[in-house]
């Protein structure tokens, strides 16, 4: 069984998906809204899926000083994953280590496969908004035979990325992600297979290519990530052709 690690930041304004406020219509707390409802999707992908849900949230000591708040991250981010869920009995929820995402990501894989009686786990930003039950349960499928999976998405970057042993984490989610991983992969002795190609958003331009996804599935009567298509809903985005030119709009 898998262990789905969400890494989640508390979602506040300008922490989380800044470039996304700087590149789009959306403002910094608009923005904080989107990064929200796309972690509550991630939140019940990896719960329908026959693997465990791990909140491995960013505490507060670091966190940039000007995002501290009387709200402790430990508390902004179990009280986003109740609002999700419900029940919080059978999810774990835990504090990241390390100084950088390299490093946090690294010490919750090492530390999972080395310390405790887990098979395989399983890293997710939360920032992936068409990540569904049947992927995550793909990837468990995949990682059977090979120790290494992972979700390539657009600009180079990864989606998912899961493990059954462990790999040198330093500098492992350096640009191209993707090609970065699979180095590391292969450097480990490892082998390495991948899951279908999925967006993530973290400026404007991925807005591009989620926002018509999202509509078509919506016209075509499938299932779209709920929290996500909710928040796309209400605040109006879609992707426009203005002088030949795509752009998103809102309203």
């Amino acid at each position: 069984m898998t262990v789905v690690a969400v890494l989640a930041d508390p979602p506040r304004p300008g922490l989380v998906l800044p470039e996304l406020a700087e590149t789009s219509p959306l403002s910094e707390a608009e923005a904080a809204e989107f990064y929200a409802a796309m972690l509550k999707d991630a939140f019940l992908a990896a719960t329908r899926s026959g693997g465990d849900l791990l909140v491995n949230y960013r505490p507060d000591d670091l966190l940039p000083d000007e995002f501290v708040t009387d709200e402790p991250s430990a508390a902004a981010v179990r009280a986003l994953a109740a609002d999700t869920l419900g029940d919080l009995s059978d999810v774990r929820v835990e504090k990241q280590v390390g100084s950088t995402f390299d490093a946090r990501a690294g010490n919750t894989v090492s530390h999972l496969l080395d310390t405790e009686d887990v098979r395989s786990v399983a890293v997710v930003r939360g920032n992936a908004p068409l990540l569904t039950r049947t992927l995550v349960d793909s990837a468990a499928m995949k990682l059977r035979t090979t120790p290494v999976v992972l979700g390539p998405s657009t600009g180079g970057r990864s989606y998912y990325t899961a493990f059954t042993d462990t790999i040198d984490f330093s500098e492992a989610f350096t640009h191209p992600e993707i090609e970065t991983l699979a180095a590391h992969g292969h450097d480990a002795g490892l082998d390495v297979d991948f899951l279908p190609m999925q967006p993530t958003v973290e400026t404007g331009e991925d807005l591009l290519t989620v926002l018509p996804i999202l509509h078509a599935r919506r016209e075509a009567g499938r299932i779209v990530p709920k929290h996500t298509a909710e928040f796309v809903a209400e605040m109006g985005l879609r992707v426009v052709v203005e002088d030949g030119e795509p752009r998103v709009v809102r309203g």
